[in-house]
């Protein structure tokens, strides 16, 4: 090897053109099984939107979506208080639906937007 240096460079470029074909077809398969758990977890409905008892659980859904704007004393921060809302139920199933100002829209499926903007109306 002393006599021809470029043997060394070679076998290390060898090697790395090894790995990366050999991790590259490792991240596909990490991509399918990915792609299978999504489609499993979308199926079966996500965090908050169903309990275990089947029903929606308007709490589980606040502390999954809405906590980091609202403070998790529904205090507001990002965005306003919910204790004492003045907006009434319509407005909240409105708002909570088309979204408004920086709240995204379409946070809570429709057939659960009675269920949620009760429980918004009954904090205090």
């Amino acid at each position: 090897m002393n006599r021809n240096p470029i043997i060394p460079f070679v076998l290390i470029m060898a090697l790395g053109i090894g790995l990366v074909f050999f991790l590259s077809i490792e991240g596909l398969n990490n991509a399918d099984e990915k792609a299978k758990e999504e489609k499993h977890g979308e199926t079966a409905g996500k965090e908050g939107e169903k309990a275990s008892s089947g029903e929606f659980d308007p709490e589980a859904k606040y502390k999954e979506s809405c906590v980091s704007c609202h403070g998790g004393n529904y205090e507001g921060g990002a965005g306003p208080a919910l204790k004492g809302t003045k907006l009434s139920k319509d407005e909240i199933k409105d708002r909570i639906k088309n979204g408004g100002g920086i709240m995204p829209a379409g946070l809570v499926a429709d057939e659960n937007l009675d269920a949620m903007a009760d429980w918004i109306k009954s904090l205090k």
